[in-house]
């Protein structure tokens, strides 16, 4: 019995912290993702003020969950960990019950863009991982101790220092994975395509009808109606009222690229001349103008006149109004033109803002980070064939 009890504390053990070790990593790998992930909680729960927050708390969270679960995994800080451990998921399965009753955020963002799982989904996952905690928990005792107090101490803060760091890296530079559809070397137009025998959005209507003959009314759903002749053939005693608005019951297949639309600011669309394009197509990405970065103005614009000089081509993708557009063009004198872009969008396809994609022919050939820009040269170098 000793022997089985120390067993299933072990294994639930290293189960719980392969997890936390997961979730920490993916978060940790793109901060600016579990960033904009806290907005969408805030903004749910009317809570703008808190965006300001949503930085550091997308730091301290991957970095609490990647040291627990790190701790977990190699058997050291056995109390700590698993204390921390059941407060996350005390305090976490409740909110995602929350959330998937709610909806309010369509994706938690618990495992990052690396593994997404509906709400639904998230909950049962944490009902999964609260039972081996409690288990791991109850069982502790069992859990071999192999590092004495202080050098657990310090591992326990070399991980913690280690991972915080490697989230600044991934927040001053690119995600050292990208786990997004836009990733270099995708063929951006196979990611927007729905397959032909994909499942489509289900949705339902309701029809308000009235029998002329007795004034009842009733209401019938739209297949239904459909399908039984006596509520529209001609002579029916049937007489349409009015419609329900369609609601979403079932979704459908989704392309992992469904919204990326370059607009000119004159309402013309060429999302399809920029990805057929045959040239070196550079698209300066910036979802914010006035949270944009602009030391890097006059590289950006001396790159932008020697792409033209050599007949290859430069834009900027923004999401902002026209106003805020021709505000920052007085401002900074930017030598390139905007297009408009959807802001969820633009923060999906580079962790950066300002940040440089480099495409031909729709395939994501590079894409840097405004402190990594590098000039035209050293592009044309590498990337040119």
């Amino acid at each position: 019995m000793k022997m089985f009890k120390k067993i299933l504390g072990i294994i639930t053990s290293a189960f719980v912290g392969i997890v936390f070790v997961f979730s920490g990593f993916v978060k940790a790998v793109d901060p600016l993702g579990s960033t904009y992930k806290f907005i969408d909680y805030f903004e749910a729960f009317n809570l703008p003020s808190l965006d300001v927050t949503a930085f550091p708390l997308s730091i301290i969270l991957s970095g609490l969950e990647f040291t627990i679960g790190l701790c977990l995994l190699i058997f050291i800080q056995r109390k700590w960990a698993l204390w921390g451990a059941l407060l996350f998921m005390i305090f976490f399965t409740p909110l995602t019950l929350w959330l998937a009753l709610t909806d309010p955020v369509s994706d938690c963002g618990c495992f990052g863009d690396a593994w997404i799982l509906t709400n639904w989904e998230t909950f049962y996952k944490n009902l999964i991982i609260l039972s081996a905690v409690i288990i791991a928990f109850v069982l502790k005792k069992n859990i071999p101790v192999w590092l004495s107090v202080r050098k657990e101490w310090i591992f326990t803060g070399g991980i913690a220092f280690l991972i915080t760091l490697f989230s600044w890296y991934n927040y001053q530079h690119l995600p050292v994975i990208d786990f997004r559809p836009y990733k270099v070397g995708n063929y951006l137009p196979e990611k927007m395509v729905i397959p032909d025998d994909a499942p489509r959005d289900i949705y339902e209507t309701f029809l308000t009808i009235r029998d002329t003959v007795s004034g009842k009314e009733i209401k019938i759903e739209m297949a239904q109606y459909s399908d039984d002749s006596t509520y529209w053939c001609e002579g029916s005693r049937w007489k349409y009222i009015s419609s329900s608005t369609p609601k979403l019951i079932k979704k459908g297949y989704q392309a992992p690229i469904h919204d990326f639309n370059i607009v000119a600011e004159n309402g013309d669309e060429i999302t399809k001349e920029v990805l057929a394009d045959s040239v070196y197509y550079f698209l300066l990405v910036a979802y914010d103008l006035k949270k944009s970065d602009t030391d890097r103005m006059a590289d950006i614009n001396k790159l932008y006149k020697q792409a033209l000089a050599e007949g290859n081509k430069f834009i900027s993708l923004t999401a902002v109004s026209n106003d805020v557009i021709e505000e920052f063009k007085k401002k900074n004198n930017p030598a390139y033109d905007f297009y408009i872009t959807d802001g969820i969008t633009l923060k999906t396809v580079v962790r950066s803002n300002p940040g440089l994609v480099l495409l031909k022919k729709g395939t994501v050939l590079a894409k840097w980070h405004n402190n990594d820009i590098p000039d035209y040269e050293s592009i044309k170098k590498q990337y040119f064939k």
